[in-house]
């Protein structure tokens, strides 16, 4: 009976223990708190700008000098005229060009009433304006600009014929007269337009368009200018047109370098 209540106390003492260790760790639990855990966010980054370097183009300035081919291949299947022109231009700023023409014409017109033969020389000068706006590495030009000239020639009167009003016995033969005039001169201003293409490294070929209006103009005694070289003929009065096709070489003389800037891109958000 001792023993049966020893190990009846002794079973009581164990089970309290446990109980009391229990709540403790239930109490311990219970008083810790669940801290919950924060998503780590990225800080924001502010956009980068998309830049790219600058363009540098370089622009060749110099010396294009050429011929008409209009004139120099004309004397080939027109037995009336043979003709040379000279073309020339120079670079002076992005847009601005100095030009000149110089040539040499001999023209036979054959009127209705006479047959006279002008020859002489005569000479161009005035600028060119390029309208065209060129890539990197581009120099093609589309022109318009202004020209003075001056012609120097000489006149002569092969034949001619008298003008009856009544012609009841027909037309009178032709009167060869075979008289020369000499020292004449005219004058005129223009405004050119064209375009020149570079077609090889360095060979240009352009076509012009010349509309001219006569300011000045030596008639020989007797009969009148029908055709006035460099200016050409005269029929429509003061006013005239003339156009060339030319072939040019370009002489490189120094080179200017412009930077082009770019324009800065904001890149693209995420």
């Amino acid at each position: 009976m001792k023993h049966t209540l020893k190990y009846f106390f002794s079973s009581c003492l164990l089970f309290s223990m446990v109980l009391v260790q229990a709540q403790e760790t239930s109490t311990t639990t219970a008083k810790k708190e669940i801290v919950p855990v924060k998503p780590k966010t990225e800080t924001a980054k502010p956009a980068l700008q998309e830049v790219k370097p600058d363009s540098i183009k370089t622009d060749r300035y110099g010396l294009r000098v050429g011929v008409d081919l209009y004139k120099l291949t004309r004397g080939f299947y027109d037995k009336d005229y043979k003709g040379i022109e000279i073309v020339g231009d120079f670079r002076l700023t992005k847009k601005y060009y100095l030009a000149a023409e110089l040539g040499f014409e001999d023209k036979t017109t054959d009127d209705d009433r006479l047959n006279s033969t002008a020859t002489g020389t005569y000479i161009k000068g005035g600028f060119d304006y390029n309208l065209y706006q060129n890539w990197l590495d581009m120099e093609n030009l589309i022109t318009i600009g202004l020209r003075g000239g001056f012609s120097t020639f000489s006149q002569d009167l092969n034949s001619y014929k008298i003008y009856n009003p009544n012609p009841y016995w027909g037309e009178q033969p032709s009167i060869i007269k075979d008289q020369k005039y000499n020292g004449l001169t005219a004058g005129w201003i223009e405004v050119a337009m064209g375009l020149k293409a570079k077609v090889f490294n360095n060979v240009f070929v352009g076509f012009g368009v010349q509309l001219k209006m006569l300011v000045m103009n030596t008639k020989p005694d007797g009969f009148d200018n029908l055709y006035i070289p460099g200016f050409n003929r005269t029929y429509d009065g003061s006013f005239g047109i003339g156009f060339n096709y030319t072939v040019s070489y370009f002489i490189p003389i120094y080179k200017k370098k412009t930077v082009i800037p770019q324009i800065k891109k904001d890149a693209p958000k995420k």
